[in-house]
Parts: structure tokens; sequence; C-alpha cells
């Protein structure tokens, strides 16, 4: 059964890991690679990957990527959404605490926010707009 508006957008609003996908060029399959992200209901959906990432340069190029999460219990659910790119900023320290402590326990966010910083070179974040979204609860397990 497929999701309410709001239902979709308060599940997505929860802390899942998503699934990205992005065009990967003529005569390849998507880049499909797991991510962190933040939403808020109603509003635009912002990850934050590595300036000169493979990712990044091949998300600037279709200009648009999907993302999906999923969850087993109490029931199969799933979102998938998709939607341009509408910003791409550099990223900041509050962004990475931010998101990290979206999916950490709260004893290991800084030392991750710490190690990320220094070793993961320039970031940055892009926000997409949800533009189409498919979504369904397929019941109990």
């Amino acid at each position: 059964m497929a999701l309410t508006r709001e239902e979709r957008e308060k599940f997505l609003a929860e802390p899942h890991i998503a699934a990205l996908a992005v065009d990967a060029g003529t005569g390849r399959a998507p880049l499909t690679v797991p991510i962190w992200y933040q939403y808020e209901p109603g509003g635009d959906i912002w990850i934050m990957t590595g300036l000169d990432s493979r990712k990044n340069r091949l998300i600037q190029e279709a200009g648009r990527f999907s993302l999906m999460v999923d969850r087993l219990e109490p029931t199969i659910r799933y979102v998938s959404v998709e939607g341009p790119v509408v910003a791409t900023i550099p990223a900041t320290l509050d962004q990475l605490r931010e998101i990290s402590a979206r999916y950490l326990a709260a004893g290991k966010v800084d030392g991750y926010v710490d190690f990320a910083w220094k070793n993961h070179g320039e970031q940055v974040v892009l926000h997409m707009r949800p533009e189409r979204w498919v979504s369904s609860d397929l019941g109990e397990v």
C-alpha cells in the first residue's frame, strides 16, 4: 500500500542509511552507494560528499540523484525520492557535526567529526529538492 505524503516524509526524516543512485553515463549502470542524509518534512534533502569524489562529479553532471531508504520491521516499508540538485555549497564543521549526530551515538560524534574534518578532504553539501516519490508499506514480515 502506498504511503501518504505525511507518512513518507516522516519515514524519510528518520535516520536511515540511504542508497544514493546517480546516472554514471552511457553504457554504465547507475552509481549506487550508501550515504548519510538529512531531511526535515516538507524541505530539501541534503547530503555531504567529497568535492573531488566520483559521486559529486556524477551528480553535478546529471543535475539530480535519487535516494532510497527501507526497513524490514515492524513492517516492510520503503521510500524512494528523486529530484534536482538546487544548491551545492562548501561543507561546514557544523553541518558535519549535525549529520554525524544523526547517525552516531553521542559519545562517538566528537571523535568522528575530528577525524573526518582532518582526513576526508574538502567536502560539499548538495541540496536536492524532492520531485518524485515512490513509497510502500508491504505489511508484516
